[in-house]
């Protein structure tokens, strides 16, 4: 089926050029939709052309609108409204969309490397983490969809010295416990002793405070801070104890986002370790330095001044020798890049890390390197009704807490409404399960992922409204038709001839109809919000059309079949778009 815009455009490409000796690019010949307040379903911008035609805007509209009805088959009326041309399509081209495959692929096929998730090794998945693991996945999903190759990575800070914090924590204040001893899953555990670590060093802090010192030296002076500097120098040094420490709390680690990651559907192709990348950094780093690309300080720290270019200085390698996020950042691009030979090496970050990037980029052209493959999909931060979260102090949400939640939040509002009442107890733990997910996912996909957002966990399993449950009700309730016209012996249409469409039918097949170009934006956009609140239209127009139009109960056989086929349509629309999302659907709810 031949993309109808496409094809309307040329057409009055060669219009122009026939009629009026006009040579214009298909780019400058603007094909919006209709607004709803006027009667078409394609509208055509003729004022640009004016210079060509010599006629005023309507005299020009009419012009083509007659040409385009009498030449293109789908094409039955047209109307002019000042110097804009609606343009009515026929029935049958519209029926047509519920037998054609409408491809989302684009015309430029990449090759794409995306990172996202990119934990620490310090701390649980939390909240922050879910808005970007959300993100990834869905965005991998929408790039392969749109006909590009996508290889989903994971880069895990597993070192540096956020990391040794934990480590010593526990060894100090540990007693050598485990996630068997304790009960804890293993992340949840070695996040415990980092928070530890920040509420001892305070304390250290303070009672130097009090004997009489000022508190940048007695940062410096910090028994607590030194040691866990001294333990990242034995790390990169290979000491035997450090590192069998290290591998052991590790371990611990991986098992917790491992079990977190299979809650969420989440998975990757290949998994980086920074512990494995840095060293390849600094390589390159000394490489550089020898080039004259970096320059040494007095204390043996090693930067590169980026103020020629409107930045600043950035530190490479510490005076101790030791690595800096960005050495790491440069030793897995270039690893990545010897991997892969990719086109493009998409990285899901937050926004603070904004200037990190330009600095990475500038760094590898410097380096002779292409910089111009890196790209930042910057998003912003997830916040909650009483505030931001962080880390050291332990007022995070943990991943694992807030899909409980959701799953328990699920469960309160279906039971409310009485949904479930008539399935097993194991079919309505698997719909908890499904909504409560759905709900979480949703909620933080349909932000546009530049913006901040604020979430809230009782908002987001509402069953009515722009929520996931109310899609995943309309898809059940379409399920639950289709199962009741089986029982009926009635089914879809399975041939379409001259069928007089109503406009609740037309306007289901218009949304159906833009699904693949809306997959087209999202995947050139970077933005999942537009695939769900695509996803919320369908089902609202759906749900109004079920209202206003008998299906199963219409005297008349071949609009009851037709009726099917479109609800069944819709479905599989909201099926496939919800999981782009990564959001799946229940068959009865």
């Amino acid at each position: 089926m031949m993309n109808i815009i496409q094809k309307i455009s040329e057409k009055v490409q060669n219009i122009l050029s026939e009629n009026y000796s006009a040579t214009v690019s298909l780019e400058q010949i603007k094909i919006e939709k209709t607004r709803k307040e006027f009667t078409g379903d394609f509208t055509l911008n003729v004022f640009p052309f004016l210079r060509f035609t010599k006629k005023n805007p309507e005299d020009t509209a009419n012009a083509i609108g007659e040409i385009l009805k009498n030449d293109l088959e789908e094409v039955t009326d047209f109307n002019v409204i000042k110097g804009f041309l609606n343009i009515v399509l026929t029935n049958q081209f519209w029926t047509k969309v519920l037998t054609h495959n409408l491809s989302s692929a684009s015309g430029e096929k990449e090759k794409i490397v995306l990172e996202f998730s990119s934990p620490n090794t310090n701390k649980p998945l939390h909240l922050g983490h879910i808005r970007n693991n959300l993100l990834g996945d869905s965005l991998s999903k929408i790039l392969k969809k749109a006909g590009n190759e996508v290889v989903k990575v994971n880069l895990v800070n597993d070192r540096g010295i956020h990391i040794c914090k934990s480590m010593l924590a526990w060894q100090w204040f540990g007693n050598d416990e485990t996630p068997e001893t304790t009960g804890k899953k293993g992340d949840k555990l070695v996040g415990d002793y980092y928070v530890l670590f920040d509420k001892k060093y305070k304390e250290e802090i303070e009672t130097l405070q009090a004997g009489g010192m000022d508190k940048e030296t007695a940062e410096h002076e910090s028994e607590l801070m030194t040691a866990a500097r001294e333990m990242l120098v034995k790390w990169e040094n290979d000491d035997k104890e450090v590192r069998e420490l290290w591998q052991k709390m590790n371990g611990w680690v991986y098992a917790g986002f491992d079990e977190t990651y299979q809650k969420l559907g989440i998975n990757f192709d290949k998994i980086y370790y920074e512990s494995e990348t840095y060293k390849n950094g600094k390589a390159v780093v000394l490489e550089g330095l020898e080039k004259g690309v970096f320059e040494r300080n007095s204390d043996g720290s090693v930067w590169i001044d980026l103020t020629d270019d409107g930045l600043d200085k950035k530190l490479l390698l510490r005076a101790d020798g030791t690595s800096v996020y960005m050495t790491q950042d440069i030793g897995t691009y270039l690893i990545r890049q010897k991997d892969w030979q990719a086109d493009e090496y998409m990285y899901v970050v937050g926004n603070e890390q904004e200037y990190h990037f330009k600095v990475l980029k500038l760094v590898i052209d410097k380096l002779g390197y292409d910089g111009e493959k890196i790209h930042h999909i910057s998003y912003g931060m997830v916040n909650l009704p009483h505030g931001k979260m962080k880390s050291r102090e332990g007022t995070v949400v943990d991943a694992d807490d807030l899909i409980a939640e959701m799953l328990k939040q699920a469960k309160i509002k279906a039971d409310e409404l009485g949904k479930l009442d008539n399935l097993t107890e194991n079919e309505k733990q698997e719909i908890y399960r499904i909504v409560g997910l759905g709900a979480l996912k949703y909620f933080i996909l349909k932000v546009d992922a530049k913006k901040e957002m604020l979430f809230n966990p009782e908002q987001s399993v509402d069953f009515e409204g722009n929520t996931a449950p109310f899609i995943q009700y309309s898809y059940a309730r379409i399920q639950s038709l289709l199962r009741k016209a089986t029982e009926k012996a009635m089914k879809p249409a399975l041939h379409i001839t001259d069928y007089q469409l109503n406009e609740n039918e037309r306007e289901i097949l218009k949304w159906i109809f833009d699904f693949s170009q809306v997959v087209s934006q999202a995947a050139e956009s970077l933005n999942p919000s537009l695939i769900a609140n695509f996803v919320y239209g369908l089902a609202k127009a759906f749900n109004k059309f079920y209202q206003e139009n008998p299906i199963l109960k219409n005297p008349e056989k071949h609009i009851a079949e037709f009726r099917l086929l479109l609800s069944e349509k819709v479905a599989n629309t909201i099926k496939n778009g919800l999981a782009l999302l990564g959001i799946e659907v229940p068959e009865r709810m």
